[in-house]
This record gives C-alpha cells, sequence and structure tokens, in this order.
C-alpha cells in the first residue's frame, strides 16, 4: 500500500495485482505513450478556472483518475496532487502556476491546463486562455459568485472562449447570479439529487436518466455509479420537477437556436418532449459553440459525484480547435509559457495551430527574427514529460532547446514559409505589399498586467550579484508578469510584481531553486503620474560629432485625457500636415523619444497614464540621426510636462471580504481608517459579504490584521479597480518621504 501513495501516478503500465480482489475497479494506469492521437475533430484543449478553493485542482485530479491515468486520488490538503507540484503550492494548498496535463476520454483526447485562482497570478489564467477552446468554470455553490470568479470570467469573454459551468450541490443558488453578475445565459442541463451531504447525484436532462453515486464505503473513489432511465416507480416530485425542467431547457434552446426552433415546429410540434436527446444535444452544442448560451452542470469533486458527467459534456459541447488557414499545412504555433529545468534547460509550451512539429528540426520565430534547433518534444504531464516522435495540429506540446523564445513568440518552420503566409494573408484582405508585411502572420501575444508593487532585493554578497540576475532573468522569462529594473540612482535591483504573495512566492524560489539568500526592501506601492492642464514646448538640439552636426528643432503639445483605465492611456499623434512630410524613420524616432517620456512622470518618476501628446512639427538638418530626434523629444516632452503639473495617481482596488456577522463592524471600523469606501454589503447564508474599494497602500499585511480581528474566521479578495487622483495633503506627505528616501 505504501508504495501505491508513494507516487500515485506512472508512465508505464503496472497491475495493481495485490489490491485487485478488494477493489475490482483498480486496472492498469495508462501511460501517456498510449494517449489516443484522433483527428483534430476530437480534440479538446480546455482550461479550469475559478475563484481560489473553488474546487479546480481537485475537479481535475478528479478527471485524471476516472480517465486512467492516475493510481490514487490526490487530495489538495495533503499536498499529493498532479498538478500542484511546486513546493510553495503544497505547503500553502493553492495553485501557483498552470500545469498542463494530457489524457482520454471516450476517444477524444483532452489537453487540460490547471489554472490559479489568486489574483496575484491573474496572467497565468491569461496566457492559457489565450490558447484554450474551450473552459470550465468551477463555481462554489455556498459561495456565489466570488470576485475572482468575475475576473476570470472577462478573461475567457476577452478570448471569445465557449464554457462549461460545473457548480457544486446547489442549482437554484447559482443560476440567478450567473445572469446578473456573469451577464450569461445559463442553460441547466441536470437538477441535483438531493444537496450538501445528502447529494447522491444528478438526472441529466437531456436523457432523462437518473446518474446515483452510493457512497458504500469511506474510501469509495467514485469511480462506478449506476444510470438508469427515469420510471413512474421514482417521486412523483422529482418527476414532476424533471418535466418542468426539461420542458423549460427545450424552450430556451428553441430561443436560442433557429435550427433546432424549426425542428420542433416541423417535426414535434404536437408534443416538444418527444425530441430525440441527440438533436437537443447538438443544439445545446450549437448555442454552446455560438457563446449565446452557457451549460449548467451539477457536482461534488470533493465528494467524486458528478465528475464523468462533466467528462462528456466537455467532449459534447466545448468545440475542436479552430484551424489557421494562411499557414495551410506549414507549421505554425504560438509559445505561451516557458519553465526552466536544471537538466534540459528551458521548456518551452507551444500551441499548434497548423503542421506537424517534429524533435531535431530547425524552426523560425518570427518575433525574434532567428532560427532555433528544438531537439526535445514532449508530451505535458505537469511535472513529469514523456518524449514522442511527432505532435499534429490542435496540440499543446512542450519542447526543449528554444533557448531565445519567450512567451508570445510565433513560432514557424522558416522565413520562406512566414513570407508565404504573410502573401495569402495580404491576397486575402485585398491589400497590396506594405512596409512590416510580417505583422500579418505573427500570431497575437499574450496581454502582460502592470505590476502593482515594487521592493528592492539584495544578493548576501556581491559575489552572488552575477547569480542573482541570472535567477532572475530565469524567473522573468518564466513569468512576464514579473518586471525587473535597477534604480539609477542607487544602482539597487527592484522587484516589480502583482502582489505581496506574488512577490513572497519570487523571494522563496530563488532561495529554494537558486541557493541565494536574498534580502527584500520594504514593499512599496507602484504609483503612476498624470498632468494637470494643456502645456506646449518646443526645444532645439544641436550638436556634433565628429565631422557631423546634427540639428533638429521640436514643438509639441500636451494634455491630460480620462484616467479611470487601470491598462496605459497615453497616446501621441502628429498634425496631419507634418505627418504627411516627416519620413517613416523619423516618425519612428519622434514615437520612440515620446514613449520613453511617458516611463518617468515629471513629479516622482512614476509611468505616466492618462496623457496625449501632438507633435506639432519635427524639423531636421539632412544628416540628423534619428537617435538624435529621439532625444530632442525627449527633453521637449520633459518641459512640457513640467509646464503642465503634475498629479500622483494611486491604485484603488476592489474587495471583497466574507465575514461572519458578530466580527461585521470590527472590520467595518478597521475599513474606515484604511480610507475604504463602502458599496454593499451582501447576506450569504450566516455570513456578511462585504463589498468596498480601498486604496492599495493602505492593504500592506491586511491578511494577517483580518485574521486577529476576525479569529481567522473571515476571507477576502482584490482585485485592482482603478487608478485615481491622490488627495492633496497625501500626495504632499509622499513627495516628502521619497524626497528623504
Amino acid at each position: 500500500v505504501s508504495c501505491q501513495v508513494k507516487r500515485h501516478y506512472s508512465f508505464l503500465p503496472v497491475r495493481s495485482s495485490l489490491l485487485f480482489f478488494m477493489f475490482t475497479v483498480i486496472d492498469d494506469v495508462k501511460s501517456l505513450r498510449a494517449v489516443v492521437n484522433p483527428d483534430i475533430s476530437k480534440i479538446r484543449n480546455i482550461g479550469i478556472m475559478a475563484h481560489i478553493d473553488a474546487g479546480k485542482t481537485t475537479t481535475t485530479e478528479r478527471m485524471l483518475y476516472y480517465s486512467g491515468y492516475t493510481r490514487a486520488l490526490g487530495d489538495v490538503d495533503d499536498g499529493d496532487t498532479v498538478t500542484d507540484f511546486m513546493a510553495q503550492e503544497r505547503e500553502r494548498g493553492i495553485t501557483i502556476q498552470s500545469a498542463a496535463v494530457t489524457f482520454d476520454w471516450k476517444s477524444h483526447r483532452i489537453n487540460l491546463i490547471d489554472t490559479p485562482g489568486h489574483v496575484d497570478f491573474t496572467l497565468e489564467v491569461e496566457r492559457a486562455l489565450r490558447v484554450l477552446d474551450g473552459a470550465v468554470a468551477v463555481f462554489d455553490a455556498s459561495a456565489g459568485v466570488e470576485a475572482q470568479t468575475l475576473t476570470v470570467w472577462r478573461q475567457a469573454e476577452k478570448h471569445h472562449v465557449p464554457c462549461v459551468l460545473t457548480q457544486q450541490f446547489n442549482r437554484i443558488q447559482l443560476i440567478f447570479p450567473i445572469r446578473q453578475k456573469l451577464k450569461a445565459n445559463p442553460v441547466l442541463l441536470q437538477i441535483p439529487l438531493g444537496s450538501g451531504k445528502n447529494f447522491t447525484g444528478v438526472v441529466d436532462l437531456l436523457t432523462n436518466q437518473k446518474l446515483t453515486w452510493q457512497q458504500r464505503s469511506m474510501g469509495d473513489d467514485g469511480r462506478v455509479f449506476e444510470s438508469k432511465p427515469l420510471d413512474q416507480s421514482d417521486d412523483p416530485e422529482l418527476l414532476q420537477e424533471v418535466s418542468e425542467a426539461r420542458a423549460a431547457l427545450i424552450e430556451q434552446v428553441a430561443d436560442l437556436d433557429d435550427e433546432f426552433a424549426e425542428l420542433l415546429l416541423t417535426d414535434f410540434s404536437d408534443n416538444f418532449d418527444a425530441v430525440p436527446s441527440v438533436k437537443l444535444q447538438e443544439a445545446v452544442r450549437r448555442v454552446t459553440l455560438a457563446r449565446k448560451g452557457v451549460p449548467v452542470l451539477c457536482g461534488s469533486s470533493l465528494r467524486n459525484k458528478g465528475v464523468q458527467p462533466l467528462l462528456d459534456a466537455i467532449v459534447a459541447y466545448l468545440p475542436a480547435p479552430s484551424e489557421r488557414r494562411w499557414y495551410k499545412d506549414d507549421l505554425c504555433a504560438l509559445a505561451f509559457k516557458v519553465l526552466h529545468d536544471k537538466q534540459r534547460g528551458p521548456l518551452v509550451f507551444l500551441r499548434i495551430y497548423s503542421g506537424t512539429l517534429k524533435p531535431q528540426t530547425a524552426v523560425h520565430n518570427i518575433n525574434r527574427n532567428n532560427t532555433e534547433r528544438m531537439s526535445r518534444l514532449l508530451v505535458p504531464f505537469a511535472d513529469q514529460h514523456v518524449e514522442i516522435p511527432s505532435m499534429t495540429a490542435g496540440n499543446i506540446a512542450l519542447t526543449v532547446g528554444l533557448k531565445q523564445t519567450v512567451t508570445g513568440d510565433t513560432i514557424v518552420s522558416s522565413k520562406a514559409s512566414a513570407a508565404a503566409a504573410a502573401r495569402r494573408a495580404q491576397d486575402d484582405s485585398g491589400m497590396g505589399k506594405k512596409r512590416g508585411e510580417h505583422a500579418a502572420v505573427v500570431l497575437s501575444g499574450v496581454e502582460v498586467p502592470d505590476p502593482v508593487f515594487f521592493c528592492t532585493i539584495e544578493p548576501p554578497t556581491m559575489a552572488k550579484q552575477a547569480d542573482l540576475e541570472n535567477a532572475l532573468n530565469c524567473l522573468q522569462r518564466e513569468d512576464p508578469s514579473l518586471k525587473v529594473r535597477v534604480d539609477p540612482d542607487s544602482g539597487q535591483t527592484v522587484l516589480c510584481g502583482m502582489g505581496e504573495l506574488h512577490i513572497e512566492i519570487i523571494h522563496d524560489r530563488i532561495r529554494r531553486e537558486y541557493g541565494i539568500e536574498t534580502h527584500l526592501g520594504p514593499l512599496q506601492v507602484a504609483y503612476r503620474e498624470t498632468i494637470l492642464h494643456e502645456a506646449s514646448a518646443t526645444d532645439t538640439l544641436d550638436r556634433t560629432i565628429g565631422e557631423r552636426r546634427h540639428i533638429v528643432t521640436v514643438e509639441l503639445s500636451v494634455r491630460p485625457v480620462d484616467i479611470s483605465s487601470t491598462t496605459d492611456s497615453c497616446k501621441s499623434a502628429f498634425t496631419e500636415e507634418d505627418g504627411e512630410q516627416l519620413s517613416q524613420e523619423i516618425k519612428d524616432a519622434v514615437e520612440n523619444g515620446v514613449q520613453s517620456s511617458y516611463l518617468q512622470g515629471p513629479l516622482l518618476g512614476y509611468p505616466l497614464q492618462g496623457v496625449s501628446t501632438l507633435i506639432q512639427s519635427v524639423n531636421t538638418e539632412p544628416g540628423t540621426s534619428p537617435a538624435m530626434v529621439s532625444a530632442c523629444v525627449s527633453r521637449c516632452m520633459l518641459k512640457a510636462l513640467r509646464l503642465a503639473g503634475g498629479q500622483v495617481l494611486e491604485p484603488v482596488m476592489s474587495l471583497e471580504v466574507t465575514v461572519e456577522e458578530e466580527h461585521l463592524s470590527s472590520v467595518l471600523g478597521d475599513l474606515a481608517q484604511r480610507r475604504g469606501t463602502v458599496r454593499d454589503i451582501q447576506s450569504r447564508h450566516d455570513n456578511k459579504v462585504l463589498l468596498a474599494t480601498v486604496p492599495l497602500a493602505e492593504m500592506m499585511g491586511y491578511s494577517t490584521i483580518l485574521r486577529t480581528l476576525t479569529s481567522g474566521n473571515a476571507t477576502f479578495s482584490l482585485e485592482l479597480d482603478t487608478y485615481e487622483a491622490m488627495n492633496p495633503q497625501d500626495q504632499n506627505t509622499l513627495l516628502k518621504r521619497m524626497a528623504v528616501l
């Protein structure tokens, strides 16, 4: 038995002969080498997404077990799940980085990515959804639609990813919040049998089948369940509920799908309920793929109930990979994640959109404009992988040997292939050859959010500085949301991250994985700056370098624009007359000068937001270099920004606190001291849910304070809401503090 528990997944068939007579459902563990390689129509690339602790990893663990790829059920609390393999994940019981696994289910190949639910690691969800075709959103029905659930749902909407919802236990509580908060159209496909501890199974409304899991012992793993059609011997109330729910389902699908509505009116006008389940399933699939509705299922992954029907729903309703036509049969893939392995070096995850990937072949990186040799090709399975001879379109692969490739790069077979695809794209769009034609075939990359916290990091001795720089370079390549810069005044290395936990994890990884005991400075908020008024400036640069004289005169104006967005809202433009006269080289030089000025505001050097720049004129003498043009523009920008007056912007967070009613007043009192604004107080069972906005600067160490105030009986989540102008008193205090530093 200890051997079974020690390592619960394997890649070679192992017969469990010792336990076979005790549990007849235990069989050989499947090898990844034997995973099906079907036609592209039978591939599903999906992600599991949800709020933290909603049950994503637990659901993934059950899927692997029921599909036959693990020998035992892992548990998040025990730290032995397949996808949470990092030491930090197992210690904290949360998912920190996304993990990919591959398995098959009923002749379909499923490439699944288990994503984090903590807001500090939202980039992991973003880059997973960028390459996935569908997603499973896991909801805790007792908690409802939580803060991070809204975030990941918006991410799925942005990438147009069809979803299936699975909720734990109770269907009634979630249907209204799904409509209200997610603005989605829930299509209920099952009703639960019982709720809470009495939950025993579901009724499939498409087939009228009753699926029940009878827990005969504490160790029942849920692999075996009973499926039988409803009949007149069943509870009359249940029969009535199923009849009404199925009628509502048929009516809802008919409203959303014209083809199904026509079928009902033509062939089943006398009795809608007589429509075959296969026709109803096809209609639900069309509704899901068109993102007109979201299938909703019930289950309890923690209690091993309802996972197999969820797998069936993934196969039935989520899309197969879409094809990319421009490359036809040539290779085209997107790098969406990089890991560092001590033995193998960089491991690059690729989503293959067309063509076939093979080891020991050279591939061309369009973004880096270089060619690299891929030495090995692997099937991903969390932290254990299996080498394979090839991988076809529609799949997710793990590659060894791509040392220059980073997240967001487009990988093709050759430069000639990229040029041919560019020509096809231009022919399809009716465009002639234009400058930068390669842009037409570069796949859109991954949108990286701006960091909100930063702190200094120092090695124990200067002898370790080079090792620290290497570690930070590797970690930045793995995690694009981690930014590292060197302070120009102090020369110190500065870490910029998405939150306290994010920086804490980076610090811990440097210690564990690279053996460097670093020291972190105080955590500081990443403020931004804007301007108060419109201002204009003119500047002339006249410089002789060697025998060459560079003369350039720039005139421009800056003005404030909307600062409500959390993303970069700085823009620049040329006057119509000047824009037509300038060469593209000079235009690019001007743009470089403007953009570099946006990186440091005039007050404290924080990045600018909400500034619009108009280039009124640029006059250059023949022979003036683009670098001198950029330098003159930067100098002129600084003049204009100082004349326009500066304003510090601080990040304001959306805060959601779930707390027992007896502790609510203490939490409210503490929030008032943090400059917080209460938006709403809702009831959720016996708890209160406090919704508020609060400046990020006031949230340092909040988890410890909240734990003390509530005796550990509260949870909270934070999400960046907007940037707001800091009031004059707080701004003066910040300016004085920064002047001292």
